[in-house]
């Protein structure tokens, strides 16, 4: 894909992520639906009308580029000696998950109890474990991927993946943007796949609206956490009923 098609696909995102049709984007633009709906299947923009749609949706063009940018790579691993860093350090870890959803200096030192000297020492961690880069008026950007996947049984799941899902789990899920549903039924293999495929682009969905979001200062925004999960199960109680096949 062509970094222009890459990038009209990730403005198409957006405006999905904010939740507007291309009927909405229209009437804000002063255009047709159809016009509307022709720029996007022909990626036939100009800068001024690409910044009018940006004023609409909240974004600049750096943010959109970056997505696009983002996205010709697929999902990766952090080294292993990145994640044996931030498996010792809680801290550390902490810091690192902060600067992935884009919070700033001055603003985790003043939402967090961390001092300057101690999130700066922190800092140059972490970019000696090339995982961000630290520039001028204190900006910090990340040097991987935001889609990089941990590894599995790698230092950070075993350090922390038990406590994670218990810590989760905790909650009655009865408060607003909260939900769990338990769903167990029996499938033909090829309906467990479909739904296999659904749950990953959800997560992909995910991750979009984040990165969209992103844009927003971090004061904003709230931490947010979903846990999907399919398999071939039954529950044991079940299993206990089933006869013994014969050897």
């Amino acid at each position: 894909m062509s970094g222009r098609s890459r990038f009209v696909e990730t403005l198409k995102k957006c405006v999905r992520a904010r939740g507007l049709t291309y009927a909405e984007l229209a009437r804000a633009l002063k255009l047709s639906e159809p016009s509307v709906k022709r720029l996007f299947s022909r990626g036939s923009f100009t800068l001024r009308r690409i910044e009018e749609i940006l004023a609409v949706l909240e974004l600049d063009l750096y943010d959109v580029a970056r997505m696009s940018r983002g996205e010709a790579a697929g999902p990766v691993e952090l080294s292993l000696e990145q994640e044996m860093a931030l498996a010792k350090d809680e801290r550390q870890l902490s810091v690192f998950w902060l600067v992935l959803n884009d919070w700033r200096f001055a603003d985790i030192v003043e939402a967090f109890s961390i001092s300057r000297t101690e999130l700066t020492l922190a800092i140059a961690r972490l970019e000696r474990l090339r995982l961000i880069e630290w520039g001028p008026a204190e900006r910090l950007r990340l040097r991987v991927p935001k889609n990089f996947q941990w590894r599995a049984g790698g230092p950070v799941k075993k350090a922390y993946g038990l406590r994670v899902t218990q810590e989760f789990l905790q909650a009655r899920f009865d408060a607003p943007l909260e939900l769990l549903r338990f769903e167990t039924r029996l499938l033909a293999p090829d309906s467990a796949a479909v739904i296999k495929r659904k749950l990953e682009r959800f997560a992909v969905d995910c991750n979009e609206l984040a990165e969209v979001d992103s844009t927003m200062a971090a004061r904003k925004r709230v931490g947010f956490a979903v846990l999907l999960a399919c398999r071939p199960w039954e529950f044991s109680v079940v299993n206990a009923l089933k006869r013994r096949r014969s050897a």
